[in-house]
């Protein structure tokens, strides 16, 4: 069964998953944000996802950063439309920051590393190997 997590933004989202075993993660793509649900349904379909990530975004003192509001209406029409998915909000600090210095580290050019569905992908991917990381502890 597959975790798939959730990089949630205005504009896109970022989603990453895992293999059947919950070893890897891996970036799947980057969705424009008013398709997701649609998206989600069809892959839901196809794949068998047993777990939902979706970062949650907090500034550095621990309270919800200016996101928190947006992410949490989706997460409500998510429980609305898979009600018998197992859903878990993780925390999503730096993981954009994370991305980027991950895009320098692995030699992307300027003008690559200014691809910011690539960084929303990379963002969930960072997320959910983070969540496969605390699991195995």
């Amino acid at each position: 069964m597959r975790v798939l997590a959730i990089d949630y933004g205005q504009k896109r989202t970022g989603i990453a998953v895992t293999d059947d075993m919950q070893i890897i993660a891996s970036g799947l793509t980057t969705v424009d944000t008013p398709k997701l649900l649609d998206f989600l349904a069809d892959y839901f379909a196809k794949e068998n996802v047993g777990k939902v990530l979706i970062g949650e975004p907090k500034q550095m003192n621990n309270e919800p950063s200016q996101s928190a509001p947006l992410i949490n209406a989706f997460v409500e029409k998510f429980k609305l439309q898979f009600p018998d998915m197992e859903l878990e909000r993780v925390d999503e600090r730096f993981t954009s920051k994370m991305a980027f210095q991950t895009m320098i580290d692995s030699g992307l050019k300027k003008k690559q590393r200014q691809n910011k569905a690539l960084i929303d992908e990379i963002s969930a991917t960072i997320l959910l190997q983070d969540y496969l990381s605390r699991k195995k502890i």
